[in-house]
């Protein structure tokens, strides 16, 4: 259990007791006086600011009370944060087996807004930054805790009443331990080390207290606001592959703003290649293009498969930009550019194709032969003949730059229904892809001006 809404409690008033020496003015320039070891005077300093409940200038008296004690008592400064190890604390008051007495309860404790306060018999805990920093003692946390469960109750009672009453019955049991009814162990754990619980057979040893330095992790430093020196870590690269881009552009169909996904993906047994989608919300137009994620590959590639089999259909399928199609059964070709890049399977490919010369507009309307209709038709019933299997073909796909693909359900085997055939590209074949005039080594003598 928590408590993060504990009534804050001022500083107690400090004395001032009359010393035999005069006390020391403040150094000009400085607002609070030198404080030493040898000073027994811990006089407090006045300052006059603004009270926030009645807006109205009052003195408001602070005492260096921590950074004076723990100079007594160790010798070494503090009152800051150091961003290097060994200067946090944690402190582990009274261990489980022994009852607290009254002069235990009596230690003053000194808790910065960056310590977290814990009872573990009780399963309890203070988080960190949820008080203010405090000057008290055991007792005066215990109290600070019960005020903090205690004020929202009237609230709980009326709109939760189950959570109330558990509440109601954790007040209980903390009550307890403030009268040291059972013995419990108090936790101070401070990453900032500036917490402090007395000692009081100081300068002797407490068994009672134990005090542990630990090396703050990165949470802690940057929940206290430090920087921690990391080493200098070289900038991962970006990995597309599992992430789908998104840009806007505009339906080809109805010119409607749209947005085009891409992906990165890698087909098994061949390479790399970039998949665009597009899905227009206003005239439903769906499309898909495939970039090859590569270069234009050595050699020229031809695939010819043999389908036998209605399980052939499901073959996934790459037709890059520049490949062409055949299917000598049919006497038909497909040349490059046509439909573009896809990556489908055959079935969907034959549709496409089917879909291409059956609803050519060129070819449909008043001014159509009935002898053409009469070839569409044949033609629209025998790819379907072959999507259902009724009728065996050959189908070629050829791409000079090498970027198709057609899945090869034996592989790594060789499949027996499929031939792929690499040979060397001709002049035009090179010219019509652009590299006949491509410069890959020393173009860059060419860009230097000639005078």
């Amino acid at each position: 259990m928590s408590a993060s809404g504990a009534v804050e409690t001022g500083l107690p008033a400090v004395a001032a007791t009359p010393s035999p020496t005069p006390a020391r003015a403040p150094v000009p320039g400085r607002l609070f006086r030198p404080i030493s070891a040898e000073d027994e005077e811990q006089q407090p300093t006045e300052i006059e600011s603004l009270c926030m409940n009645c807006y109205r200038n009052r003195n408001n008296r602070q005492l260096l009370f921590l950074r004076a004690l723990w100079l007594e008592q160790h010798g070494d400064p503090v009152g800051r944060q150091d961003p290097g190890p060994g200067n946090t604390l944690h402190f582990d008051c009274q261990g489980p087996g022994v009852f607290l007495s009254a002069q235990d309860m009596n230690r003053e404790v000194v808790k910065t807004d960056s310590a977290t306060t814990r009872i573990p018999e009780l399963d309890f805990e203070i988080p960190a930054f949820s008080q203010k920093g405090a000057l008290t003692t055991v007792e005066g946390l215990i109290s600070r805790a019960i005020s903090g469960l205690e004020q929202d109750q009237p609230t709980r009672r009326t709109n939760k009443e189950a959570i109330a009453e558990r509440i109601d019955e954790f007040i209980v049991k903390l009550k307890e331990l403030k009268h040291g009814a059972s013995p419990f162990t108090l936790i101070i754990d401070d990453p900032s080390g500036n917490s402090f619980v007395e000692n009081p057979h100081a300068p002797q040893k407490d068994d009672a207290l134990v005090i542990t330095h630990y090396n703050r992790t990165p949470q802690q430093e940057e929940m206290l606001g430090l920087q921690a020196e990391t080493p200098e870590e070289k900038p991962e690269e970006e990995d597309l592959r599992n992430e789908v881009l998104q840009f806007n552009t505009n339906c080809p169909e109805c010119n409607a703003p749209a947005q085009t996904n891409m992906k990165l993906v890698q087909i098994p047994h061949f390479k790399e290649v970039i998949i665009m989608a597009t899905n227009c919300e206003y005239c439903g137009h769906r499309t898909n293009e495939v970039k090859s994620g590569g270069a234009v590959e050595p050699l020229g590639t031809r695939i010819n498969l043999h389908i036998t089999d209605p399980s052939d259909m499901t073959r996934d399928l790459l037709k890059s930009e520049t490949c062409s199609v055949e299917i000598p059964e049919l006497e038909f070709e497909l040349g490059m550019a046509v439909l573009g890049g896809k990556f489908t399977t055959l079935e969907g490919l034959l549709k496409d194709v089917r879909e291409l010369v059956t609803k050519n507009p060129f070819t449909l309307g008043d001014s159509s032969s009935p002898g053409q209709m009469n070839k569409l038709q044949e033609f629209s019933q025998r790819v379907d003949q072959i999507i259902e299997g009724k009728m065996k073909a050959h189908f070629i796909m050829n791409d000079p730059a090498g970027n198709s693909y057609l899945q090869n359900v034996y592989a790594p085997e060789d499949d027996p229904e499929m031939k792929v055939e690499y040979y060397e590209r001709t002049f035009e074949q090179n010219e019509e892809l652009g590299l006949n005039d491509m410069r890959t080594e020393g173009y860059e003598t060419s860009l230097v001006p000639q005078r």
